[in-house]
């Protein structure tokens, strides 16, 4: 990045308190608890957090709470405890012990609800049966699977021995799970026969079979039968799930395991060709979903939880499967596509199963939009009382449309800013506290130092664009890349490194800017600034301005070369069904003037290609990275696996 600072162009006013009635009932009631919380967090960081550990179970107290070696943190140091056992046998002396754990929805209407008691038994046979296999503590494990129960219990399996896993989403080709395997060096593979999505069967264990032809490190291969497809077994190695299931005892202790015992690795892709084996550890990691799952979501006992994440991201590992369950919460999991067997499949399953707290991604809402209010409107969705966006900056439009349409406006919206790195929830509204505008994440939560800094490490002033950077180490923060701690310390922690003077922060890759109230707007990516005439900007708005048109669904803004400005913005677009039949030339034109009235003339598209779709990954983010490899020509060089369906790239060029 060069010394230009990132101009930020996007302005909105609206604002949105919480409802009295809401409030009155919140964990955190008012901005005045929230503040004094902030203050205590400011004071002293570190006996926050230990305040926050304390509220858990732990086998054997810590000596010392923190301890830091620019860049690596350890966390409740000498302390030991056990995931699995946080998040299932300590709500077993209660009335938890009946309530539901996991209600799952596959595609095809099946149902199935564990209560915690049923959840406990059945981590504690896999745990039996993983053992049974020769996985000891610090052994990987990986898992690919589709959104099935089997997939959160073998998680809190390896959790409950020590095993460290390594779930692989299951959309994933075999070269994608073999290459991740082979660099975890995975001991035994979990998978199923095949997963089911849009009401069709991918061969999990076929792409596993071709994967293990060059994979040596896996010993062992369980099996779900789910799909009921044929699939080939081979002798000696792999197992069938249900029978290796009624081999083994439904007893099986936790393992005391060190505060900082890793949990699990996962992987993101990398800008390079290599993806990057993210490894977080026990304790922290542990402590901070915990905290930010019931701060954040105001988790009460009655409520069900639906997070639409898949269980091989970030989200899935953190929000779906551990956060939620160690606040013993009810969550729904769902298999399938959202628009099967038609677009109203979320809203119908909210509907059914009462949902109160909803947590899914911008892309997801710019989906539903795309297709059209009767859908929601169909269904009651009045048992809704809280929102939450996570995955990438929400445009304020997508906000507005899910204040009104989902949530019909009384649901406040947490809007989410966090990372894979991260491991849980960074800069956030908390509901009953926070007055909310559309686009903006608000504020770090208690416990977190953020800034938005100059290239000098300066602070920027208000409504001046730089980078975000988290200036204290957090708990839940992933420890190391897995195998290359060099890869670690060049990624994170080299544009702010350590000196004499500078005690070294981590830098997200983010562009931000804060405004006069001190809320943090995400800019993207700054991989995704561009340049035009000498002004750096950030495409997140742009593409905001874009989607505030009433024919937008959706939009990705990328930059080509041009000899006069530098660089010149292309955007993609897709519209709604509403203006499908649009003259595209002249909706160009509308699109054009529409940016430079929101926005100004500078960050007015110079091309504009209509889509039927754009590239993303199966978590919902757009690829920029492959629109810009077309719109210049170049050849894709990157990490690809996380593409979900590799025919829109063909379609665009």
């Amino acid at each position: 990045m060069d010394e230009q600072r990132i101009s930020s162009v996007l302005q909105e006013e609206r604002t949105f308190a919480p409802s009295r009635e809401f409030s009155e009932r919140a964990l955190i009631s008012s901005s005045k608890s929230l503040a004094k919380l902030a203050k205590s967090a400011e004071q002293d960081v570190v006996t926050f957090w230990e305040e926050r550990a304390k509220e858990l179970a732990w086998f054997k107290p810590w000596k010392k709470a923190f301890t830091w070696k620019h860049p690596h943190a350890q966390w409740f140091v000498g302390g030991s405890t056990n995931l699995s056992m946080n998040c299932l046998d300590r709500h077993l002396a209660d009335a938890r012990r009946n309530k539901a754990a996991i209600i799952w929805e596959g595609e095809h209407g099946e149902q199935r609800t564990l209560t915690y008691h049923q959840l406990h038994r059945e981590v504690c046979k896999a745990s039996n049966m993983l053992r049974s296999l020769g996985v000891v503590a610090g052994d990987v494990v990986a898992i690919y699977m589709g959104m099935v129960p089997e997939a959160a219990i073998a998680m809190l399996a390896c959790a409950r021995i020590g095993a460290v896993h390594n779930v692989i989403f299951g959309g994933f080709s075999s070269a994608a799970l073999r290459e991740r395997m082979n660099d975890s060096k995975a001991k035994v593979l979990i998978t199923q026969d095949g997963a089911i999505r849009r009401g069709e069967t991918s061969g999990l264990k076929a792409a596993a079979d071709e994967a293990l032809l060059k994979c040596k490190s896996v010993k062992h291969v369980v099996v779900l039968r789910h799909s009921g497809d044929s699939v080939a077994m081979k002798a000696r190695r792999d197992v069938w799930w249900h029978e290796r299931m009624e081999t083994v005892t439904a007893e099986c202790e936790p393992e005391s395991l060190s505060s900082e015992h890793p949990l699990f690795i996962l992987y993101t892709s990398g800008s390079t060709g290599k993806p990057k084996g993210i490894l977080h550890t026990t304790g922290g990691y542990m402590t901070q979903v915990a905290y930010t799952s019931k701060v954040v979501f105001d988790l009460h006992d009655e409520d069900v939880y639906f997070c639409t994440a898949d269980i091989g991201w970030i989200t899935g590992h953190s929000y779906v499967v551990y956060g939620p369950l160690l606040n013993g919460a009810t969550i729904v999991m769902y298999e399938g596509a959202p628009n099967w067997p038609d677009a109203g499949r979320f809203w119908d399953i909210i509907e059914r199963h009462g949902v109160t707290i909803f947590y899914t991604a911008p892309t997801a809402i710019r989906s539903f939009m795309k297709w059209g209010d009767q859908w929601p409107r169909d269904y009651d969705l009045s048992s809704l009382r809280l929102l939450g966006t996570v995955g990438e900056p929400i445009n304020p439009e997508a906000w507005m449309w899910y204040h009104t349409v989902i949530g019909g406006e009384r649901c406040p919206i947490v809007d989410t800013w966090w990372q894979t790195e991260t491991g849980a929830i960074m800069i956030s509204p908390v509901p009953g506290a926070t007055v909310t505008k559309p686009g903006t994440a608000t504020k770090p939560l208690p416990g977190i130092q953020i800034d938005v800094v100059r290239k000098d490490g300066t602070s920027c002033k208000p409504n001046e664009g730089g980078l975000l950077v988290v200036k204290h180490p957090w708990p839940s923060m992933l420890r190391t890349v897995y195998g290359d701690d060099k890869r670690y310390v060049e990624t994170y922690w080299s544009e702010f490194p350590q000196s004499k003077s500078h005690p070294g922060w981590y830098f997200t890759g983010d562009g931000a800017r804060k405004d006069t109230s001190g809320n943090i707007w995400i800019i993207g990516r700054v991989d995704d600034v561009v340049n035009v005439s000498g002004h750096r900007l950030g495409t997140a708005e742009i593409e905001s301005a874009l989607v505030s048109h009433p024919a937008v669904a959706e939009a990705a803004v990328v930059a080509r070369p041009d000899t006069v400005k530098g660089q010149a913005l292309v955007a993609f677009v897709t519209v709604k069904a509403t203006h499908a039949r649009a003259d595209t030339k002249k909706l160009a034109a509308l699109l054009r003037e529409h940016v430079a009235r929101e926005i100004g003339q500078i960050a007015r598209p110079d091309d504009i290609h209509f889509a039927e779709a754009l590239p993303k990954t199966r978590s919902g983010k757009i690829m920029r990275r492959l629109l810009r490899e077309i719109v210049t020509g170049a050849v894709a060089t990157g990490d690809t696996t996380t593409l979900e369906d590799a025919a829109v790239l063909e379609r665009l060029r």
